[in-house]
């Protein structure tokens, strides 16, 4: 069995602790991230029917030309920004935030001001 490093269960640790306070509802979805070495993917999802409402990252075929020659934190603000405008085609402007246990800075700042600039508030 192979063994988890700590970078791993550190940040499943803070994923439960900040899961216990942050849930989505139909007015207030969650915007979750996910960040890979080379991806990073974000997602809409209501907590209380436990459905995703809207998804995109890295690897959309829609964003595949837009993405090509930039660098990883400038993907992530158009993944953000094309993000916020798929959630505010669904009638929605207020989301919470949930980094999943990653730090805020670089790429998942990067997301979260992208959807910023799309017209999201969080």
């Amino acid at each position: 069995m192979p063994k988890t490093s700590e970078r791993v269960l550190a940040r499943t640790k803070r994923q439960r602790r900040v899961r216990q306070k942050v849930r989505g509802g139909p007015e207030k979805p969650r915007l979750s991230v996910f960040r890979s070495a080379n991806h990073i993917y974000a997602q809409l999802i209501d907590d209380a029917k436990g459905v995703t409402l809207a998804a995109t990252s890295t690897l959309s075929p829609a964003l595949k030309e837009a993405l090509a020659g930039l660098k990883k934190t400038e993907k992530a603000h158009l993944v953000g920004k094309t993000i916020g405008e798929a959630i505010l085609a669904l009638g929605l402007t207020k989301v919470v935030f949930d980094r999943n246990g990653f730090l805020y800075h670089g790429r998942v700042k990067a997301l979260s001001e992208g959807a910023r600039a799309a017209g999201l508030s969080f």
